[in-house]
Parts: C-alpha cells; sequence; structure tokens
C-alpha cells in the first residue's frame, strides 16, 4: 500500500489536509488540489496516481467535470467522490458517469479508508484481468488453426446428423428427400438475397431441410393415403409440426430451427395451424420457407396434376402477398432471376448428399 499515491482535491483546505493526514496514517502517499482546474493540471503534468479523491462541490471545475476529464483520459484510475447528504442524487449520477464510489460527509477514518482500500484492490483486479485478457488472447490466435478444424469435423458431424434424420423420414415417404433438398436451398437463396448472416442462414436451413420430420410420428395409411384425407385424418396430419418441434426441440444445436419446424405451416395473415400465428409473430425462417415450399410444389409434379410452369408459381406467390406470405419477403423473391430457381433444381438432383451446402 505503501507506493499507493491519492490524488486528494477539495477547495477547503481544512478538509484536504484532514483527509491527507487519516490516508498517511495508513501508509498512503497523498497530493493535494485546490480545485478540479488544478487537479487536471496535475494530472496531465504527467504524475500518476492509483485513486482520485474529489468533493463534489467546488468553485472552480467541480467534482462532475474532474470526473468526466480524468474517465476520458485516464479511463483506469478509480474516482471517489466526497459529498454532502443533500447532493446525495447528484452523487449517484457520478456513479452512473463512471465514479467507483462516494462517501457522505461527514465520514469517519475507517470509512475513508475501507472505500479507498476497496476502490484501490477493485483497480489491481482489473489490471490482473486485462493482463490475463492480454494473454489469453495470445493464445487463442496460437491455437485458432486447431479450433478451425474441430469446427469443420462439428459441422460436418451436424451435417451426418441431418441426413441420417432426412434418411429416417425418407423411410416413411419416398417423395420427402427431393422435396426438402430443394425446399432447403430455396429457402437458402431467399435468404442470402435478404443479406442475413451465415449463422442465421443455418438455423433457417436446419428448419427447412426438417420441416416435415413430424410426418415420422403420422400413420402411414394417412401419410401415404392416395385419396382425400376426411377432417379427421386431417386433424391427425396437421399434428406434424408439434410432432417435429418435439423431436427435434431436444437435440441442443437444432433448437432454434426446431422453431421453424414449429411455425412451417402458419400463414402472414394468420390463418395457419397449428398456433395460428400472425405477422412477424411467425419465426422469420417460417416466412421464408412458406415461399420456397409453394414455389417446389408448383414446380413439382402431384399425382393431381402436372408441375406447373415458373410463371404460374411466381404468379401465386405474388397473388398472395400479404395473405399466405410476408410481402417484405415475396418482393426479394420477386427480385429474383427466374434462371437460379432451375439452376438450383439441377444442382440438388445432381448432388450426392442430402444436406443442401451454404
Amino acid at each position: 500500500m505503501a507506493n499507493d499515491r491519492i490524488l486528494v482535491v477539495d477547495d477547503e483546505e481544512t478538509i484536504r489536509e484532514i483527509v491527507s493526514s487519516m490516508l498517511g496514517g495508513a501508509h498512503f502517499q497523498t497530493r493535494q488540489a485546490a480545485s478540479g482546474v488544478e487537479a487536471l493540471a496535475i494530472l496531465e503534468s504527467g504524475e500518476e496516481f492509483d485513486l482520485i479523491l474529489s468533493d463534489l462541490m467546488m468553485a472552480e471545475m467541480d467534482g462532475t467535470a474532474l470526473l468526466e476529464r480524468a474517465k476520458e483520459r485516464y479511463p483506469d484510475v478509480p474516482v471517489v467522490m466526497v459529498t454532502a447528504v443533500h447532493d446525495i442524487s447528484v452523487a449517484l449520477q457520478a456513479l452512473r458517469n463512471g465514479a467507483y464510489d462516494y462517501l457522505l460527509k461527514p465520514f469517519e477514518r475507517e470509512q475513508l479508508l475501507n472505500t479507498v482500500r476497496r476502490a484501490l484492490e477493485n483497480r489491481r483486479l482489473k489490471r490482473e484481468n486485462d493482463a490475463y485478457r492480454t494473454n489469453l488472447e495470445t493464445l487463442v490466435a496460437a491455437r485458432t488453426q486447431q479450433w478451425k478444424l474441430a469446427l469443420t469435423e462439428l459441422e460436418r458431424s451436424y451435417d451426418i446428423t441431418l441426413e441420417a434424420l432426412g434418411d429416417a423420414l425418407d423411410l416413411k415417404d419416398a417423395e420427402t428427400e427431393g422435396h426438402s433438398r430443394r425446399v432447403t436451398a430455396f429457402t437458402i437463396a431467399i435468404a442470402r438475397k435478404m443479406g442475413l448472416n451465415k449463422d442465421a442462414i443455418s438455423v433457417i436451413a436446419r428448419g427447412a431441410f426438417l420441416h416435415d420430420i413430424g410426418k415420422m410420428a403420422i400413420p402411414d395409411n394417412i401419410l401415404t393415403k392416395p385419396g382425400k384425407l376426411t377432417d379427421e385424418e386431417m386433424a391427425i396430419m396437421k399434428e406434424h409440426c408439434y410432432r417435429g418441434y418435439k423431436i427435434i426441440s431436444r437435440i441442443p444445436f437444432l433448437s432454434e430451427a426446431a422453431e421453424i419446424v414449429y411455425s412451417h405451416q402458419e400463414r402472414f395473415d394468420g390463418l395457419g395451424y397449428p398456433r395460428g400465428l400472425k405477422g412477424q409473430e411467425i419465426p422469420l425462417g417460417a416466412r421464408i420457407f412458406s415461399i420456397a415450399d409453394t414455389l417446389d410444389a408448383m414446380r413439382s409434379d402431384r399425382p393431381y396434376r402436372p408441375a406447373q410452369p415458373f410463371e404460374a408459381a411466381r404468379k401465386e406467390i405474388e397473388l398472395w402477398s400479404g395473405r399466405q406470405f410476408d410481402p417484405d419477403i415475396v418482393k426479394v423473391f420477386l427480385e429474383m432471376p427466374e434462371n437460379i430457381w432451375e439452376d438450383l433444381r439441377n444442382d440438388i438432383n445432381a448432388a450426392n448428399t442430402s444436406f443442401p451446402k451454404m
């Protein structure tokens, strides 16, 4: 403690002397300043201090102004404010502006010393933390390549997990694989056009790819029924959103994607299912997926009709903007060139893996 230097700032000489005497008796070194201006001049002269103890109310540059200048130029030096009881609101504002603590006049010697020691200990810990962080950053830099390799392997394990889930669904519904891959590729393309970051696109892609995973829990006689479903059967089919959510929400890296699975049959106007979510209540990934899903459905052959031309799908999506689809995302989709979608279909059909790359 003998080397700790404290700048005592007060416009009353008697108080400066008493405070300096209390601190000196505890083996602190002190320097006095009669105003904020004088204190700032001392600091700017190059003298170093471990703590500033300043009165709040002074005629020439008060403690608030000194605090502001000191924190701007000497951010690692703690400042303790001294104030009268009736100025407590000003003292609290000083804390919000960066002061470490405040003392109320009149104070006892032990109150002063305890506050000073806490402030100095806090500064010491901060410096140790800064040194530790610097060493840690050096260590991180040295291991960056190792972490990148580990991350690559982790991402690959994620893809394998997704492929395994997709394969399991294929055993239930032979049409799912091609549809899931295409709709995921379309969803990724729209998300990129919207300028979403890689992490967000990864979550959305996983949700799109696994949107129908809940169909694994739907009875085969309903899932593969060639004719129209009864009302009761349709009610069971609609459960696949929630069932899919329950299946993948337990997998940590798929927890965010699970929300997209849960919401992929919602409509922008609130008339979808299972929760009747509306507008921005629907996760962004589900709103993007909705357009991609309709595009793929209309561009694919169905037992009851052949594949529709792209222009028909485009007009259908534009027609339902603001009702089934988010109008802002529809606008992005309509700005994208037609050839993108056919190129993606061809790439997916030629790919060997079941989960599209981002």
